[in-house]
């Protein structure tokens, strides 16, 4: 990859530099952005198992007892996306916010997020399964990270601490809500299965799948915007400080709230004779809705990670990965529709190996497959930042 990136990336500009406009600010938007490009790497591995290891039966894919301790831990890092990136979608608001009015970064936000809804109804659903007409829609975390930037463009129209309160209140509280249940036909059905319980919706006998349970990534996303003050401030080592131990304390509570085991997420338990399986155990947390533990241990790792990068934020990898994070919505896209052209050409080529399915035949192979499409992913997507940096004159290039 040397020769690679010397010759290629290397000779690209600096994210760091490109990202200046906002003085020292910008290189902290650097940091934001790679987190948001290290995520979304993550992503990618576990997208490649979904489409290369469909033959392998997973009902879930962090069950201690029956899930192979590889495919355990290789799922473990893709459970970091979608909170870090529901949280950089709300601390991003807040910046785009320091230069624009409160009536205009909410009206960005509600466009925005409609056009995320609108994607995941068409060309994300279709990508996923191929089907014309389709059978079955699933709304899952692009639908989710829309309809909270829907809400997010009203809340910040409240004080700050406020939308802190309600992104606390909501993260730590909304597991009392688990044992509540609404069946179909009873009022407000719709309406809880949207908001927390995980379900299939019936529309005229077409089945819509709510895969994203959508009132904890509302909180989420008002975390996001409530340490967005941190990065305004002009002394790097204090916000730091801060994220750091915010990131701590976050972690911290998740093992102490993890071993008493009495809230938070379902119970953890000790396999007899397997200490790897009882670790595994206390690790498998909840992501549909993501419970409270599941959310103070991936972002309590995020707030970390934000740190590190961004006190290494002028590294030559913290900006290739920001050029990833620079055009998020271009790159999960794009990746997921290479993936549906390599698999459909594997098809044609070698046929289907399992059932009716082409698969590959162990987890190494797909790890070995993340790898090399790591940087032929990374061209195409910067090509795209550049462009969206050249043409501002195109409105609807900000939105990916």
């Amino acid at each position: 990859m040397a020769s690679i990136t010397t010759a290629g990336i290397g000779s690209a500009p600096s994210p760091a530099r490109a990202a200046g406009a906002t003085a020292r600010a910008g290189a902290r938007l650097v940091s934001i952005d790679a987190l948001r490009g290290f995520v979304m790497v993550l992503m990618l591995l576990d997208h490649i198992r979904e489409t290369f290891l469909l033959w392998v039966p997973i009902g879930d894919p962090v069950d201690a007892l029956t899930v192979a301790p590889d495919s355990f831990f290789s799922r473990m890092t893709s459970t970091l996306c979608a909170p870090i990136f529901v949280a950089l979608t709300g601390l991003g608001a807040y910046l785009y916010g320091r230069k624009h009015s409160r009536a205009e970064t909410s009206a960005f936000l509600l466009k925005r997020g409609a056009f995320l809804v609108l994607l995941e109804l068409t060309v994300v659903n279709f990508v996923w399964r191929a089907e014309i007409p389709p059978t079955i829609l699933y709304l899952q975390v692009i639908w989710a990270i829309g309809l909270s930037m829907i809400v997010l463009s009203l809340v910040i129209r409240l004080p700050h601490a406020a939308v802190a309160a309600i992104g606390i209140v909501i993260v730590a509280g909304h597991n009392l809500l688990g044992p509540i249940t609404i069946p179909e036909g009873r009022p407000f059905h719709l309406i809880w299965t949207v908001l927390h319980d995980r379900g299939t919706l019936i529309f005229g006998g077409f089945p819509v799948r709510v895969s994203y349970p959508l009132l904890p990534w509302i909180g989420v996303i008002c975390l996001g915007w409530a340490i967005g003050p941190w990065f305004v401030a002009d002394d790097a080592a204090a916000r730091r400080r801060r994220l750091v131990r915010t990131g701590v304390a976050m972690l911290i509570g998740f093992v102490v709230l993890r071993a008493l085991n009495i809230y938070g997420d379902t119970p953890w338990f000790v396999v007899p004779g397997s200490s790897v399986r009882t670790v595994m155990s206390f690790l498998a947390l909840t992501k549909y809705p993501p419970s409270l533990l599941f959310v103070l241990a991936t972002l309590g790792t995020g707030l970390l990670l934000l740190a590190l990068f961004d006190r290494v934020d002028d590294t030559r990898a913290i900006g290739w990965l920001a050029v990833l994070g620079s055009a998020p919505m271009f790159f999960y896209l794009f990746h997921l529709y290479v993936l549906r052209a390599l698999y459909l050409g594997a098809v044609a080529i070698w046929g289907t190996n399992h059932d009716s399915v082409f698969g590959f035949p162990s987890l190494q192979w797909i790890w070995l497959m993340w790898m090399a499409m790591i940087v032929p992913l990374y061209f195409p997507t910067r090509w795209f930042s550049e462009l969206k940096k050249r043409r501002k004159d195109i409105g609807w290039l900000k939105y990916f």
